[in-house]
């Protein structure tokens, strides 16, 4: 059995089939999902399918794309949306060069405002990086210095020295389907070194659907395709992976396994 620890149910491609989209995923052997939140006006509803569903659970958070929207955002606030028991991660937040949607100070202090939370309340923070590998190792080392708090790099698709040195701080990395793709030899290359016990798959769905299902959305089912490529990588059974990328979702997702 699988766990896809990032996706987004409520998103177009998924939302209107939604059932049907976490019954087919069932059917392939995912036991568990991670609804993922990237705005305060999404928190309601993504907790809302979590809180309907067994086998779901929810983040709080706002995306770095998001930033400038939430400047009113609050400590109190994010800490009492975590409260909730299917809540059982922060994000998920971060640094985004690439796009640069939102000001980069704006994104700097909502993502020390996300890890704040979290190591109050030893929440997951789950954690989008794009082109801001120097600032997201520079805010990490500095909020380490003041205590300790889970979390993971999601979608990991950074260089193998990022990826070493957020290893070496503690963090797991989440792999997505883009590591199935022809041009993703350097996260290839990265990922068949990832140690087991740092390691979990995702879909980041409706985007990013592996390889066979290129030009469709994607679905949380599709987890499976990317983690038999990773088992295939790594030349580990799929039983293997899976056993212990399940494993590593729970012991990262700890309010999960309670």
């Amino acid at each position: 059995m699988l766990v896809d620890s990032h996706c987004h149910l409520e998103y177009e491609g998924l939302v209107d089939d939604q059932a049907a989209v976490l019954d087919r995923a069932r059917e392939a052997g995912i036991e568990a999902f991670l609804n993922i939140s990237t705005k305060r006006a999404e928190w309601a509803q993504v907790v809302g399918t979590a809180q309907a569903r067994p086998d779901v659970y929810a983040s709080v958070g706002i995306h770095p794309h998001n930033a400038d929207d939430h400047l009113d955002l609050t400590r109190e606030e994010l800490l009492a949306a975590t409260r909730d028991s299917k809540v059982i991660g922060i994000g998920e937040t971060g640094l985004d060069y690439y796009y640069d949607h939102s000001d980069r100070a704006a994104q700097q202090r909502l993502f020390r405002l996300h890890i704040d939370v979290a190591r109050e309340v030893q929440l997951p923070v789950i954690i989008h990086t794009r082109d801001a590998e120097d600032d997201t190792l520079a805010i990490l080392d500095d909020e380490l210095g003041k205590g300790a708090f889970p979390a993971l790099i999601h979608c990991f698709t950074a260089s193998a020295d990022f990826g070493r040195r957020v290893l070496d701080l503690g963090l797991s990395v989440s792999i997505s389907g883009i590591v199935t793709f022809k041009n993703a030899r350097d996260l290839q290359d990265f990922a068949r070194d990832i140690p087991q016990d740092r390691l979990l798959v995702e879909t980041d769905s409706p985007f990013l659907a592996p390889v066979p299902h290129r030009g469709k959305p994607c679905e949380p089912g599709f987890v499976r395709d990317t983690a038999q490529f990773l088992a295939d990588l790594r030349s580990e059974s799929l039983e293997e992976l899976a056993r212990y990328t399940t494993r590593n979702f729970y012991a990262l997702f700890s309010k999960a396994a309670a």
